[in-house]
């Protein structure tokens, strides 16, 4: 019997409560990840390669992740993604070895490349097949977008605090968010299965699966590579992942130099970081009418990788305050900057939708997703060097520029999807 799909407003809703639950367990694990880690024995050194270890399995497994849930379907590869969360998170609560804390961070890598496109392209794909390809598809994207930014502020809220409410005869307290985020990813898991259905795929085989997955990446990399358009939009990730990981990587420090010490940095950076999320959130929900005001949505993108450039040199300038102002001017242009980046996001996520077809759609989030992740990977070997060497400052100004000059990338043609004959991909 053929699976119904939900009307356009019961996937919105979907599609919002699986984003939410998508990144809540990263949420409620971030702010007692490193402190957990250090309190076990690992030194910043052993830290920083368990967070490589992390970064390298997302790089490595982004395309083969996206190729999959466009051959298997967008429900079963987020549905794993919440089943090795689970184990990744479940891991690092328990821990207490370098390589119990690697394990988990190989779980954790391939739980993050598995979840890096499903869910939009499910709700894409739905949009389409309901309302047709030119359904006007940010209302819905921004909403979903904005749940997971939602879900991001309220879980390291939670997750900073609960440790403070947790007996530690009970449990180790900086774990119990970890394993609150373990159970997130259970109800992902149950949610992805029951709140996704798909029109039908053909039963793949085991070999099937090896001929197509390596054939739907080369199709995507190759419309990637053929689209001009889709090309510049891809080089904007890049600067994004510069300038985001120029900012995790660098603000902890310059609070905890603020307030004078680890710990209350610590708890000011969980503050500035929800803020942060929260600015995310409603910078999605403000997408849709900063395209309209715009006329188009490359001009609004431009406009707001201007404005988020101009809050990261903010957050530069603001290096030669101190004390309590400059911890203020750091909130305050890393509100502007979050609610900047989201709005960016969800216009060119927007401006890519309309480039592919089904077929590839969860391809290009990964290629999308890899090309973060390059940027972020390049940032965190030349940001910590130049922040050494010439100061907090300077690396956030260079990371304001890169992200000033993607503003150039933005195509001026919103672009349509390509038609495809049926393949062996599909």
């Amino acid at each position: 019997m053929p699976m119904t799909l939900p009307s356009p407003r019961s996937a919105r809703r979907r599609f919002a409560l699986i984003s939410f639950l998508t990144w809540l367990p990263p949420g409620l694990a971030l702010a007692p990840m490193v402190l957990l880690m250090t309190g076990r024995g690992l030194d910043l050194a052993m830290v920083g390669l368990v967070v490589a270890a992390y970064s390298a399995t997302c790089i490595a497994l982004e395309l083969p992740t996206g190729g999959l849930a466009d051959v298997l379907g967008r429900r079963v590869v987020l549905a794993a993604s919440a089943a090795f969360g689970l184990a990744g998170l479940t891991v690092l609560a328990l821990a207490t070895t370098t390589w119990q804390f690697l394990l988990a961070a190989l779980l954790k890598g391939m739980a993050r490349a598995l979840s890096s496109g499903p869910a939009q392209a499910w709700y894409v794909d739905t949009l389409h097949a309901t309302r047709g390809p030119d359904a006007d598809l940010k209302p819905g994207l921004a909403h979903g977008e904005a749940m997971g930014s939602v879900a991001l502020c309220a879980g390291v809220l939670a997750g900073g605090f609960a440790p403070l409410a947790v007996p530690e005869h009970v449990i180790t307290p900086l774990a119990a968010p970890v394993l609150a985020g373990a159970a997130a990813y259970a109800v992902l898991l149950v949610a992805a299965l029951v709140a996704m259905p798909e029109a039908p795929r053909p039963r793949p085989t085991f070999t099937g699966v090896l001929r197509d997955v390596p054939a739907t990446i080369g199709t995507g990399l190759r419309l990637a590579l053929r689209d001009r358009g889709l090309s510049r939009l891809l080089l904007v990730a890049f600067a994004i992942g510069v300038a985001i990981n120029a900012i995790e990587l660098l603000t902890p420090g310059r609070l905890a130099a603020l307030t004078g010490g680890a710990e209350s940095g610590g708890t000011v950076y969980a503050v500035v970081a929800a803020l942060g999320f929260a600015a995310n959130a409603m910078g999605h929900a403000l997408g849709p009418a900063t395209a309209r005001l715009f006329g188009t949505s490359a001009r609004a993108a431009t406009a707001a990788t201007v404005v988020t450039s101009g809050a990261l040199g903010g957050l530069a300038a603001s290096v030669a305050l101190s004390g309590v102002p400059g911890v203020v001017a750091a909130a305050a242009a890393y509100v502007v900057l979050f609610a900047g980046l989201s709005v960016t996001g969800l216009l060119r996520a927007e401006m890519m939708h309309r480039r592919v077809t089904s077929t590839r759609r969860a391809t290009l989030m990964s290629v999308d997703s890899l090309q973060l992740q390059f940027g972020a990977l390049v940032s965190s070997l030349a940001v910590g060097w130049l922040a050494d060497r010439a100061g907090t400052a300077v690396a956030w100004a260079i990371a304001a520029l890169v992200l000033l000059v993607s503003a150039s990338l933005y195509p001026r043609a919103p672009g349509r999807a390509v038609t495809e004959t049926p393949g062996r991909a599909r």
